[in-house]
């Protein structure tokens, strides 16, 4: 088992154009990222030791990536207020909801969170 006092978690995108791509993490985030490794890399820090982070590689479009929310429904109106729209929306059982997010190059950042 993992110890998982002491556990990172950096959960990484490739992306195709970072220039491109930077922007749109900016506003699906909601910030500037935390800090750039690299001229092709960008980091955002989504709670502590949880980091998200895109990456320039030619292999792109094929990251999946589910974080699960407190507040689904404020989260989704604050991306909305930024110009995004989801792709795809699901309730599953128990009321499980999941909001799905599309980058330029097919990446999907869903969101989910129990009903309301």
């Amino acid at each position: 088992m993992i110890p998982t006092k002491s556990l990172d978690l950096f959960a990484g995108i490739p992306v195709v154009d970072f220039a491109t791509a930077r922007p749109w993490y900016e506003q699906l985030l909601g910030s500037p990222p935390n800090f750039f490794p690299h001229d092709a890399e960008a980091v955002w820090e989504l709670a502590e030791h949880r980091y998200l982070y895109i990456v320039q590689q030619e292999h792109a479009g094929h990251a999946r990536h589910t974080l699960f929310v407190e507040n689904l429904d404020a989260l989704i109106a604050q991306i909305a207020e930024r110009g995004l729209a989801p792709a795809q929306q699901e309730t599953y059982a128990q009321g499980v909801r999941k909001i799905t997010y599309r980058d330029a190059d097919g990446n999907e950042i869903g969101f989910g969170g129990g009903s309301t």
